[in-house]
C-alpha cells in the first residue's frame, strides 16, 4: 500500500506541474493529467520535471523489492515507465509516436491491418443482409441502416435515460448492486468528443451535434455508466476508502499505462451484460469497432506519417461509412498533445479486454470482474495474471 500512496502523490505532483504551465481554457486543457480523482491525495511538491523524473526513477528502483504481488510489481513497473515517457513529452525531449504508444499507452498496435478491418466489414455485411439491408454497396446499406435507427436530437437525452436505466438494472442484477448510482444525461456543446462521464457531478455529458443511433445510445449507456466508467470509478473509490486498493487506484491518469483498460472495461460493458442480442446490436457493435480502429489509423497517419487533418479525415470518413463532418469531429481531439496517443486506448483496450473475457466461463464471471475492477491493469497484466 505504501508504494500506491507514494505513486499517487508523485502523479498528483506531476499533474500540478503540468497544470502550472499556461494553456488554453479548452475542456481538454482544463482536465489536466488527472481528470478525475476519487480520493484526496496530497501532491508531492515538485520543483521541476527534472525532479519528477529523479523521484520516479528512484521509485522504480524500489518496486522489485517492495511490491505486494507479482501483479502489482508488473503494473507499477509499466505505470512508472509510462509516466517517464509522458515526462519526455512535457520536457520536449525526442520521443517518437510509436514509442509513446508502446511506453505511455502500453500497446503494440500502430496501424490496424486491412485483414482486421475487412473482417469487421464482413460481419457488418452478413448482419445487414439478415436485417434486409441489401442491394446497395456496403456504404449505401450502412447509410440506410443508420438513417433508419437514428434517434432525433430532441429525443436523445430521454432515450439515453431510458436505456441507461435498463443498463443499471442489468448491472445490479448480474454484476454489482448499483441502485444508488446514477449518471444524468445532459447536453454539452462545442467539445471534440461524443460523450463524457462527469463522475464528480454524476452527469453524462452528450454532444448533441453528433448523430446518435439506437446502438450508439446502448453502447454509451454501457460505456459511460453501467457497467463502464461510472461503475468502475465508484468501485475504485469504494475499494480505496476501504483499504482494499492502493491509493493510486483513485486516480484516472490521461494517456497512461492504465488508459487502455479504463476504456476496455467500458467498451466491453454490453458484453458483460449479455446485451448483444440482435443483428442490429451486432452491426452497431461492429461499426463501433471498425471506426475505433480507423481512428487509430488516423492518429498514426497524423502523428507518425505527418499527414494533415484535411488529408486524413476524408480517408477515415470513406473507410468508416461516415459523413465528413462526423469523421472530422471524431478525430478533432487528436490535435491535443497530451491526448495524441489516447485514441488507441479505445480499440486496443476493447480488444485486449475482450480477448480475455471470451475465455472466461460463465461460472467464473464474478471472479473475473473482481480481478478486472479490483486491480489496476495494463493490457499485458490483464492477460498475464488471469489464470484460465
Amino acid at each position: 500500500m505504501q508504494l500506491g500512496l507514494e505513486l499517487a502523490r508523485l502523479t498528483a505532483g506531476l499533474d500540478r506541474l503540468y497544470r502550472d504551465v499556461p494553456r488554453t481554457q479548452s475542456f481538454l486543457d482544463r482536465e489536466g493529467l488527472i481528470p478525475v480523482a476519487m480520493a484526496q491525495v496530497e501532491p508531492y511538491a515538485l520543483a521541476s520535471y527534472g525532479e519528477a523524473r529523479d523521484r520516479l526513477e528512484a521509485f522504480a528502483a524500489r518496486i522489485p523489492g517492495e511490491a505486494e504481488s507479482d501483479l502489482r510489481r508488473a503494473y507499477l513497473t509499466e505505470m512508472v515507465d509510462s509516466l517517464l515517457a509522458l515526462l519526455d513529452t512535457f520536457e520536449s525531449r525526442q520521443i517518437s509516436y510509436a514509442e509513446r504508444l508502446r511506453r505511455q499507452m502500453r500497446v503494440d498496435t500502430q496501424l490496424v491491418s486491412d485483414e482486421i478491418l475487412d473482417g469487421y466489414r464482413h460481419t457488418i455485411r452478413e448482419n445487414l443482409d439478415e436485417l434486409g439491408y441489401r442491394g446497395g454497396s456496403l456504404a449505401e446499406d450502412v447509410g440506410r441502416f443508420e438513417a433508419d435507427t437514428l434517434v432525433p436530437a430532441d429525443q436523445v437525452l430521454a432515450t439515453m435515460s431510458e436505456v441507461t436505466r435498463e443498463a443499471q438494472r442489468r448491472t445490479s442484477e448480474m454484476m454489482y448492486l448499483m441502485n444508488d448510482e446514477w449518471l444524468e444525461p445532459v447536453r454539452l456543446d462545442d467539445v471534440p468528443f461524443t460523450a463524457y462521464c462527469d463522475f464528480p457531478e454524476r452527469k453524462m455529458r452528450l454532444n448533441l451535434a453528433m448523430p446518435f443511433t439506437r446502438s450508439a445510445i446502448k453502447h454509451l449507456a454501457c460505456h459511460e455508466a453501467f457497467p463502464g466508467h461510472l461503475v468502475h470509478m465508484a468501485l475504485r473509490q469504494r475499494y480505496v476508502a476501504e483499504g482494499k486498493m492502493p491509493l493510486d487506484g483513485a486516480q484516472v491518469v490521461t494517456s497512461s499505462a492504465s488508459s487502455a483498460l479504463f476504456e476496455g472495461i467500458a467498451d466491453n460493458g454490453w458484453f458483460f451484460l449479455d446485451w448483444i442480442n440482435t443483428p442490429e446490436d451486432v452491426v452497431g457493435m461492429t461499426l463501433e469497432r471498425l471506426r475505433a480502429a480507423l481512428r487509430c489509423n488516423a492518429a498514426w497517419m497524423l502523428h507518425a506519417e505527418g499527414r494533415s487533418h484535411e488529408e486524413v479525415a476524408p480517408i477515415i470518413a470513406e473507410a468508416g461509412y461516415q459523413d465528413l463532418e462526423t469523421a472530422k469531429s471524431r478525430i478533432a481531439f487528436l490535435r491535443h498533445g497530451l491526448r495524441a496517443p489516447f485514441v488507441y486506448g479505445y480499440w486496443c483496450g476493447d480488444t485486449s479486454t475482450h480477448a480475455v473475457w471470451e475465455k472466461v466461463p460463465k461460472e467464473r464471471r464474478k471472479e473475473f470482474w473482481a480481478y478486472l475492477y479490483g486491480n489496476m491493469h495494463t493490457p499485458s497484466t490483464l492477460r498475464d495474471f488471469w489464470t484460465v
